[in-house]
């Protein structure tokens, strides 16, 4: 019998990644929900919804990410992104299920100047932060094997996204100005999809929080010149810093992950950021 593997949030960026990539992974049964399949919203019902599919492994793309908007809507933002993934960690611990659950650069404060580890301390400083670190708590105690993989600047061909916005922007404007005081680094949500399933299909499942970008270190601004320079269009992009472009929630100033442990764990291959965003852009 084949494993099944049940993706929630499938029609977000990393769920429709890892869509695009099932077919290289016939070995397993597939089963991509979307809201109308598995609301997680509704925490009452996530158990049944479980029982009924069975399934072997969970990979929890879903989430409440619209990051400005939670810090009005901070109930729905916790629902998502914290209570109803202690319901996903308790039911996969009490029937022997793999857990993978994905979480953000937002957990920390953005006052550190070097690459953050695994272990470096958190504290959010927005709602959206603050309810997906609760939901890595949540995680974790419910079930202790769970992987949770922090990612961040996620990007696709599909879904809303810097690279999509940055590429309208520039091609419709003279010019654009872009936050340049934010430091991390993009992830192509491809690569994050074939990161998690190098886990899978690893011979050895090892819980616990694991960090995941692509390679190279960047404000938003130097993020946008590469976008432009990849398209060949013409726009004046400047630099601004943070407190001239006022958000309801704060960014992290700082935000970049070390890669080291995913990498020596499960082999994972990280690359360079430009590499990726080429490819996509493509």
């Amino acid at each position: 019998m084949n494993k099944k593997i049940l993706v929630t949030g499938a029609n977000g960026q990393l769920g429709s990644e890892l869509k695009e990539l099932a077919s290289q992974y016939a070995q397993f049964e597939w089963v991509f929900a979307d809201r109308s399949v598995l609301d997680l919203s509704d925490l009452a019902t996530i158990s049944d919804v479980l029982d009924g599919i069975q399934p072997h492994i969970i990979i929890n793309c879903a989430a409440y990410t619209a990051v400005d908007k939670a810090e009005t809507e901070t109930e729905l933002a916790d629902v998502l992104n914290h209570q109803a993934v202690a319901v996903l960690a308790r039911w996969t611990a009490s029937h022997q299920v793999q857990l993978l659950h994905i979480s953000t650069d937002y957990v920390f404060d953005g006052s550190s100047s070097t690459p953050l580890t695994e272990d470096a301390p958190t504290g959010p400083i927005n709602v959206y932060g603050q309810t997906k670190l609760a939901g890595e708590h949540a995680c974790l105690r419910e079930n202790p094997e769970a992987i949770v993989i922090r990612t961040s600047w996620v990007y696709s061909r599909f879904g809303n996204n810097f690279v999509k916005t940055m590429s309208r922007l520039i091609q419709e404007r003279d010019s654009i100005n872009v936050v340049n005081d934010q430091i991390g680094c993009p992830t192509y949500a491809a690569d994050l999809a074939q990161a998690i399933m190098t886990i899978i299909t690893h011979s050895h499942w090892q819980g616990g929080i694991y960090h995941f970008s692509n390679k190279g270190e960047m404000s938003w601004y130097e993020f946008a010149l590469a976008i432009q320079e990849i398209g060949g269009w013409e726009c004046t992009i400047s630099g601004i810093p943070s407190s001239n472009y006022p958000t309801p929630a704060r960014r992290p100033h700082y935000s970049l992950l070390d890669k080291s442990k995913i990498t020596t764990t499960f082999g994972v291959v990280v690359s360079g950021y430009r590499e990726s965003l080429e490819k996509c852009m493509k």
